[in-house]
């Protein structure tokens, strides 16, 4: 609480110090230094502005103060041989009484500030400040003894206060749109990241879900295979069996608390649908950074010919964006990688092609069998992608199909993915 009030207190003093400073930039309108029109104005209303949760009236008052104190003391130091205090704040009450009289009139827009639109918040800045300039030359008229109305006061006035608040409203607007820019990036950038992590966690939950299913049916098997070694007395060999039997179950209760901690982190019910579009834009603009950190020159082409919103759109970026990793992994410095969108008798088809090194004659039988790699490190070690096998099986669980469409050193390399429109556009 105390560190608050601190920081309110800085502020205050910092716009203070800043109006004070800004107001020798001025011109006088009138004859001799009676008022001026000056920066400080210009400067304290976009403080306002900005710092919406400072209490204005006393922000005002501080800031009337220090303009009082600021302007007594140059007075002091540039006419020091005949400098009276006393006519120095004299002189300078006026514009000290303006600051207090414009915050008192921007307290009354304080709690409206952010519905207003720029144009119509622009007007109501320009009364206040046209009233408080009034006032200003009301109060030196009282002190001074002289006319309150000068040959086009009002005119010189009310345009100054039109055009300086046109101008500290724009600016206002210009840094207000540029904070919403950034923060909307970097919503962009967590939204990215957050889908890139689900993307990753849909494909180890389903392969982590698949291995228990085979846990579950080795169990089952080896439990069986101990009943009859029992039947037979081969006593040792059946406990033997059991023992594997209950290691094998243990390993599944395991992966089960892996399991439920992943869709813990993996929660679809908690996330808005996606287009098409939105996905294909999110798969090229991840692989795109993935190809500049392989140094590779890359050119991404999409051709979205259906789009619509669907809530199962983990699958379709798990599937499209190892289809297309994959196309960047297989270009060799640089190349070409496109996806196509269309729809086509009740399927939407997906096509992820590239001008890659292409798969040799042989592999085209084995390429989505389990474990088949063409992928070796340095060192001689298999890639540790989640592989085309396990892409095809998220795809077959979604009730899709995945093939590979032409291949060869000399070609280009197509992907195929299609799923039923119907069951993507289920809950869209």
């Amino acid at each position: 609480m105390r560190s608050g009030k601190t920081y309110a207190l800085i502020h205050i003093l910092l716009a203070a110090v800043v109006t004070a400073v800004a107001g020798e930039f001025k011109i006088t309108p009138f004859s001799g230094e009676v008022f001026r029109i000056g920066l400080g104005s210009s400067a304290f209303l976009l403080f306002l502005l900005l710092m919406r949760q400072l209490p204005y009236v006393y922000t005002g008052i501080v800031t009337g103060v220090t303009v009082l104190v600021f302007r007594t003391a140059i007075g002091g130091f540039s006419d020091y041989d005949t400098f009276s205090l006393f006519a120095s704040l004299k002189t300078h009450l006026p514009a000290a009484i303006y600051y207090i009289v414009f915050a008192v009139g921007m307290k009354l827009l304080q709690g409206r500030l952010p519905d207003r639109h720029p144009l119509l918040l622009a007007l109501c800045v320009s009364l206040t400040d046209f009233v408080s300039n009034e006032i200003e030359l009301f109060a030196r008229s009282m002190l001074f003894d002289i006319a309150y109305l000068y040959k086009g006061q009002l005119l010189w006035i009310g345009a100054a206060s039109v055009v300086r608040s046109l101008f500290v409203v724009g600016l206002f607007s210009s840094i207000v749109i540029s904070r919403m820019r950034a923060v909307h990036n970097e919503q962009q950038k967590r939204m990215e990241q957050m889908l890139n992590v689900g993307s990753g966690l849909y494909g180890e939950v389903f392969y982590l879900k698949k291995s228990m299913d085979t846990m579950e049916k080795l169990t089952a098997k080896s439990y069986e295979l101990y009943r009859r070694l029992s039947a037979a007395a081969e006593k040792d060999v059946s406990r033997s069996v059991l023992e594997m039997t209950q290691q094998i179950h243990e390993v599944k209760k395991d992966c089960q608390r892996i399991l439920s901690g992943l869709l813990k982190l993996y929660n679809r019910e908690t996330t808005s649908d996606m287009t098409l579009a939105e996905i294909v834009d999110f798969v090229l603009h991840s692989n795109a950074g993935y190809s500049k950190m392989l140094m590779k020159e890359i050119h991404f082409e999409k051709k979205i010919d259906t789009n619509y919103s669907t809530a199962h759109y983990m699958p379709l970026l798990t599937v499209l964006n190892n289809l297309v990793s994959n196309a960047v992994e297989a270009i060799e410095s640089a190349g070409t990688v496109r996806i196509l969108v269309y729809e086509k008798e009740g399927e939407t088809v997906l096509i992820v092609s590239d001008t890659g090194t292409g798969i040799a004659e042989e592999n085209k039988e084995v390429i989505f069998e389990p474990g088949f790699t063409t992928k070796f490190n340095e060192e001689g070690s298999a890639a540790t992608g989640i592989g085309l096998s396990h892409v095809r099986d998220i795809v077959q669980a979604s009730g899709g199909k995945l093939s590979l469409r032409c291949s060869g050193h000399s070609e280009e390399t197509t992907f195929v993915v299609a799923f039923s429109t119907h069951t993507l556009t289920i809950g869209a």
